[in-house]
């Protein structure tokens, strides 16, 4: 439970605490916190890597990213970051989701859940936030979460922008014979002096054998021709056209489709199952024993679908309490005792209470209730193993996290693993998980040589969802003649940021969960 005494102003929530990574990493050497991971783009015929963010083409330049696409823009604006720099006309500008490497590492992540609001990241507190990046590029967490892409894209990205620009410049001034600093870009060329202009296509694998820029100077902000402005987003036209590829656009030679089931009680266990009517249905190929569910694999989806309904399957008894009245006794519980947190405590809150006129005192309890994420596009995944490579298509937000716990579920190392971040029809956290990767993983594994596309009903993704939890929260306020002259917040839940910790990293992080109290603690306005 956390609880505050006053307020102040707004963040969103973040899954990992930023707090237990800076204290874990004071065991790693300076070297290797600030070492730079290695660039994993190796170079195909038409397109130059200049870094991990930069490929030149044949008709522009590729923007890579390791950050998500949503339907919140991120793409747009990661592009225009690099466009920014590189000097290149926007109708040549392309972006694509990486791959699963530490180069994509989020940088804001951690700093994003210390226990402190915005404005008072100040001095020892900034200083700590920049280690906590540090510390997300060692623990490599390329995660799209807590609305922090852009905190952590904003100069990364114009860097890399601006390293490619001067990397294509040194070419240039190599074969004009011109100084670098004497040349400059505009419209995806360099310009010498004498006017001559060179496209970057054709200084790119030239560009690539030089040493990137120590430092780099990014332009000023007057100077900005797409930062700021609104720009046409470049997802919309594949979307409205059906080019997009979401999760459950992949399409692959020889795949087949499987349904799943799980028990409806969420975490319980499968007794016993009969599959022989599913298996006589005709274009079912196999029903997989997943130990607390089964998988269907059929010729089409909605054969897969009526295939596994088919199934016969006694399930055992779910392992939290039979009611929402007991769930929520446990919750109310919790206010019986001591806060565990307090992330802000102003003044004497308590003290002002005891004294006010009970006629000046208002009280007032809030409750929400466990909510499923329930994205548009329910939870999936297709999964091929071929020649000791595992290859997953999914729509995730956290790359690295699906290839390891895919790995480990097959029994093979994660460099055989291979994801391909396809557009995701709705994360909202719920896509940082890595259960339905890992899924598609088993049944792959269970159809070697066969893609299969793993779909999720939608009765079953709402019924094993990791669920926003429920809360409660209690405030008593004394009113002033000007307004509110003390608060007292106290909020019991489940913890965010202690579950996904536990089940992603290995471990609860200690100290308080900033998400408890986020919106209340860190509000704009003073009382």
């Amino acid at each position: 439970m956390g609880a505050i005494r006053r307020a102040a102003r707004i963040t969103r929530r973040v899954f990992l605490l930023g707090t237990v990574a800076v204290a874990g990493g004071a065991a790693f050497g300076i070297y290797k916190l600030r070492q730079e991971p290695p660039n994993p783009l190796v170079p195909r015929p038409g397109e130059t890597p200049l870094n991990a963010f930069v490929v030149v083409t044949r008709d522009g330049v590729r923007v890579v990213t390791g950050r998500a696409e949503m339907g919140q823009g991120t793409h747009t604006t990661m592009a225009a970051l690099v466009a920014e720099e590189l000097d290149v006309p926007w109708e040549q500008v392309e972006v694509i989701h990486g791959p699963a490497a530490q180069a994509y590492y989020n940088s804001a992540l951690l700093g994003a859940g210390l226990p402190w609001p915005d404005y008072r990241i100040t001095g020892w507190r900034e200083w700590l936030r920049e280690q906590a990046g540090e510390i997300g590029k060692l623990m490599k967490l390329q995660v799209t979460g807590g609305s922090t892409a852009m905190i952590d894209a904003f100069e990364r990205l114009r860097i890399a922008g601006a390293s490619a620009r001067e990397m294509l410049k040194a070419a240039a001034a190599e074969r004009l014979g011109v100084p670098a600093e004497r040349l400059r870009t505009e419209g995806g060329r360099v310009i010498a002096p004498d006017g001559t202009a060179l496209p970057y296509a054709e200084l790119a694998e030239a560009a690539a054998r030089q040493e990137p820029p120590a430092e780099v100077k990014l332009r000023e902000r007057s100077r900005w021709r797409y930062l700021g402005r609104p720009m046409p987003r470049l997802d919309v036209p594949a979307k409205v056209t059906g080019r997009a590829t979401f999760g459950l656009d992949v399409r692959l030679p020889g795949m087949r489709f499987a349904a799943v089931r799980m028990n409806p009680r969420l975490g319980g266990p499968m007794r016993r199952f009969d599959a022989a009517a599913a298996e006589a249905m005709p274009g079912v190929e196999k029903v997989i024993d997943l130990g607390t569910g089964i998988a269907v694999v059929a010729r089409n989806s909605w054969l897969a679908m009526r295939a596994a309904e088919a199934v016969e399957i006694e399930w055992g008894p779910a392992p939290y309490p039979a009611s929402d009245a007991e769930l929520t006794a446990r919750i109310e519980a919790a206010f019986e005792g001591e806060p565990d947190s307090a992330l802000r405590d102003d003044g004497d809150a308590l003290d002002a209470l005891a004294k006010a006129p009970k006629d000046r005192i208002i009280e007032a309890e809030y409750r929400v209730p466990w909510l499923a994420h329930a994205t548009m596009e329910p939870m999936n995944a297709t999964g091929w193993l071929h020649d000791g490579v595992l290859e997953i298509w999914s729509p995730n937000q956290a790359p690295i996290v699906a290839r390891d716990k895919a790995a480990e579920a097959v029994g093979l190392e994660p460099d055989k693993v291979v994801v391909h971040t396809t557009f995701l029809g709705g994360g909202f956290g719920r896509r940082a998980e890595f259960d339905f990767s890992v899924l598609a993983a088993r049944v792959a594994a269970a159809m070697p040589g066969v893609p299969v596309q793993v779909m999720w009903s939608r009765e079953e993704d709402m019924t094993h969802d990791f669920y926003r939890p429920a809360a409660i929260g209690r405030y008593r306020a004394v009113l002033g003649k000007d307004g509110p002259e003390a608060l007292l917040g106290r909020v019991a839940a489940p913890s965010v940021a202690h579950q996904s910790s536990m089940r992603i990293a290995g471990f609860v992080p200690p100290g308080p969960d900033k998400a408890h109290v986020e919106g209340a603690f860190d509000q704009p306005y003073a009382i």
